[in-house]
């Protein structure tokens, strides 16, 4: 890792980490619609709102939520789970449903949980292999990253994955993006980015973050994630592992992250936020970190 040491890295204060800020994205399930609605007049319009793909939701309450993020204003950012779809009809239902409701321009391609697919696509990059994107005016794909590595993947196989789909992307003459799993340690991130850089890897890349929320629902996250959460990394980000009735917000791991970003090395970056807290509550942390910083 050679994280940057010159006196640029003073630029760790709150203005510099507010203005990581600008363009972030958020993330919601298809159930959240009620949550996002209320929340509206505190997001700036045009944000990009990511809609899960879980499998305890249907098609129809995917893309009644992206609907609903374009009808506030808002970018949807639909996420396409390769191993929980069952066929290449299904695959193609669910994005002619996103193309006529306008909500297939940007999407978000992610693995998925089952241990075995449910239809032909394991992972990712078959998605991309389907040719099936452009075909329904699909412009911006992103894909997933993992500072911390994955419980399940060797890190080798990420990399080899993560390469694989820059490059797949770029042969079909789709703009791309990389949003990372989150996580509690802005160092891993940063000397993450780096390697990637290293890789040939040059995909704008969104750091995943918490939203602010209790300690014991981001301890228990990171927990089903496989995000580290040593005592040395829990301090430095404000959490306590000994003390769980607390919030926490990621104040200090945006200035960490902006204290060694270097545009010129690490590309660019900026912030998704995991709406752990609700979508309202991540909302107004964002609103008042900007106030507070002078944004």
């Amino acid at each position: 890792m050679r994280l940057g040491s010159s006196p640029a890295a003073a630029v760790g204060t709150p203005r510099a980490a507010a203005s990581l800020l600008e363009d972030f994205s958020l993330e919601m399930t298809g159930k959240d619609v009620a949550g996002l609605e209320e929340a509206a007049a505190g997001i700036p319009r045009g944000t990009r709102i990511h809609v899960t793909f879980l499998g305890s939701e249907d098609l129809a309450t995917r893309v009644a939520a992206a609907r609903a993020v374009r009808r506030l204003g808002f970018v949807p950012v639909p996420h396409l789970s390769a191993r929980r779809l069952p066929s290449r009809g299904a695959f193609e239902e669910y994005l002619g449903a996103l193309r006529a409701e306008g909500a297939c321009e940007d999407v978000l391609l992610v693995g998925g949980d089952p241990a075995v697919p449910e239809g032909p696509y394991p992972d990712a990059l078959s998605l991309v292999g389907s040719g099936l994107l452009p075909r329904y005016g699909v412009r911006h794909a992103a894909v997933t990253g993992y500072p911390e590595g994955h419980p399940a993947i060797p890190d080798h196989v990420l990399w080899s994955a993560l390469t694989a789909k820059s490059d797949a992307l770029a042969a079909q003459g789709l703009a791309g993006g990389v949003v990372t799993q989150f996580g509690f340690d802005a160092e891993a991130v940063l000397g993450w980015i780096e390697e990637a850089r290293d890789r040939g890897v040059a995909l704008p890349v969104r750091v995943g973050v918490p939203g602010p929320a209790g300690v014991r629902r981001l301890l228990a996250y990171a927990a089903r994630f496989g995000v580290g959460t040593s005592t040395s990394i829990a301090r430095k980000y404000g959490l306590s592992i000994t003390h769980l009735m607390g919030t926490a917000g990621p104040d200090r791991f945006l200035r960490a992250l902006a204290a060694g970003l270097r545009p010129e090395r690490h590309g660019e970056v900026k912030v998704h936020f995991y709406t752990f807290g609700g979508l309202g509550a991540t909302a107004e942390w964002v609103a008042g970190f900007r106030t507070e910083a002078g944004a």
